[in-house]
């Protein structure tokens, strides 16, 4: 849906290098964006992680890649289920708080 998907760059040939999927919806992909951006300067577990991988020698780029998933599937986890947002009451869509 927000396009954290990651796809294979490049010819084919190689396997190690992958690129954010850029369909999906470009609002949620931007705001995950901004999140992980924000992440990276404030949140101590996420400046760990950063320091982690770029001393493995990952780019920027690459690590902000990995971020997004993980944040995507951490937020994907707290979005309710679809029986819980909405039920039908005599015939009406009423929404549950």
């Amino acid at each position: 849906m927000c396009g954290a998907c990651p796809i294979p760059a490049g010819s084919g040939k190689t396997n190690s290098r992958h690129r954010l999927y850029r369909g999906g919806n470009r609002q949620a992909n931007a705001a995950l964006y901004r999140v992980v951006i924000v992440r990276m300067r404030w949140h101590q577990p996420t400046i760990d992680y950063v320091a982690r991988r770029t001393a493995e020698g990952m780019s920027k780029r690459e690590i902000i890649r990995c971020l997004k998933r993980y944040l995507a599937r951490e937020l994907f986890r707290l979005l309710p289920a679809p029986d819980a947002i909405a039920k039908p009451v005599n015939g009406e869509l009423e929404i549950a708080a």
